[in-house]
């Protein structure tokens, strides 16, 4: 005989503290492989400049066409390929609590960061120097992204960044390696599924500051909450703070993981958010080699296979890949 549904204090309890245990993995004081480190927490970020409206012509999909082969002499020229030679590693700001995409797994081996954007930013390391432990993870919340490419504290992010327009006015993308789309975490039961429910019974919606997510849910009028991370909307949701998470597919099929009492209802996406790997305006030389390795990774399998590890299950078949686009001057 099934016992008595638990409460949500005491759901909140027990669940709250396996999200805190992800929490605690990726904070400054977290024990972390020697290719993993965190952020700084002593240099404020950089303060991002409004971008010029021409940086979205042609479109803001449109990224530098990419190199004739994976040739690593034709980034000599280049002076970020020159101070990444030296060093000898890729530097790749990363998330490492976005389960399924970025974050520790406290299961099976708590000091590595796995996920669908890992084995990207690993797959561009092993082609830059051919090995692809030849890279230092840098655990940055989402609003250090850009700060973290514009100081240079990171050679490229993969942490399910969607291009825009403005953002190109800031930093410079590769080819779209993913195209997720915004929905809503909710509790399992719940009446209030729609951003037009939760606003008219006053309900909450948390995501993560300097993202897109909050950005778009702030214009449906709902009262808005913010967290350094969707791990930390994780919390308030179990805590009873917020009533509802919103996210790209992707990131809520992580939380879902976690959380056996939450659920992600089927309707289609509000959004669609195209996935770029970030880096340095400066660096288009990186972004032409990445490129290369994208449409590869597209053509013979290795993109199918790396959906299929971390997204068949909760997401479905794989969709074929994005169709990259080229014509940046």
């Amino acid at each position: 005989m099934r016992g008595a549904p638990w409460s949500r204090t005491t759901r909140a309890a027990i669940l709250t503290t396996v999200a805190a245990v992800l929490l605690a993995a990726c904070g400054s004081g977290g024990n972390y492989p020697a290719t993993q480190v965190p952020p700084s927490t002593t240099t404020p970020p950089a303060k991002v400049p409004t971008p010029a409206s021409a940086t979205c012509t042609p479109d803001f999909l449109t990224s530098y066409a990419p190199l004739p082969s994976l040739d690593t002499n034709l980034l000599t020229s280049d002076k970020f390929a020159a101070e990444m030679t030296k060093r000898g590693r890729l530097r790749v700001g990363v998330s490492a609590d976005s389960m399924l995409l970025g974050a520790n797994n406290p299961l099976t081996n708590p000091s590595t960061i796995e996920g669908f954007d890992i084995d990207f930013a690993r797959a561009v390391a092993k082609a830059r120097f051919g090995d692809e432990n030849k890279i230092q993870l840098v655990v940055i919340p989402a609003a250090d992204r850009i700060p973290a490419l514009m100081t240079d504290r990171v050679d490229m992010v993969a942490r399910n960044m969607s291009m825009t327009c403005a953002r190109w006015g800031q930093i410079a993308f590769s080819a779209e390696y993913y195209q997720a789309g915004l929905k809503l975490l909710v509790a399992k039961g719940a009446t209030d599924t729609t951003f037009d429910a939760l606003k008219a019974s006053t309900k909450s919606v948390c995501a993560p500051t300097g993202t897109s997510t909050i950005d778009f849910i702030r214009t449906q009028g709902v009262t808005v909450v913010g967290a350094a991370t969707h791990t930390g909307c994780l919390v308030l949701f179990q805590q009873g703070k917020v009533d509802a998470i919103a996210g790209d597919d992707t990131v809520l099929a992580g939380l879902v993981a976690q959380d056996p009492y939450a659920v992600v209802p089927k309707a289609t996406a509000l959004t669609v958010e195209p996935y770029g790997l970030g880096f340095n305006l400066g660096n288009k030389a990186l972004v032409q080699f990445t490129n290369t390795l994208l449409d590869q990774m597209k053509a013979d399998g290795r993109w199918k296979a790396i959906y299929d590890k971390w997204f068949a299950g909760p997401l479905g078949p794989a969709p074929a890949p994005p169709v990259s686009k080229y014509g940046r001057p």
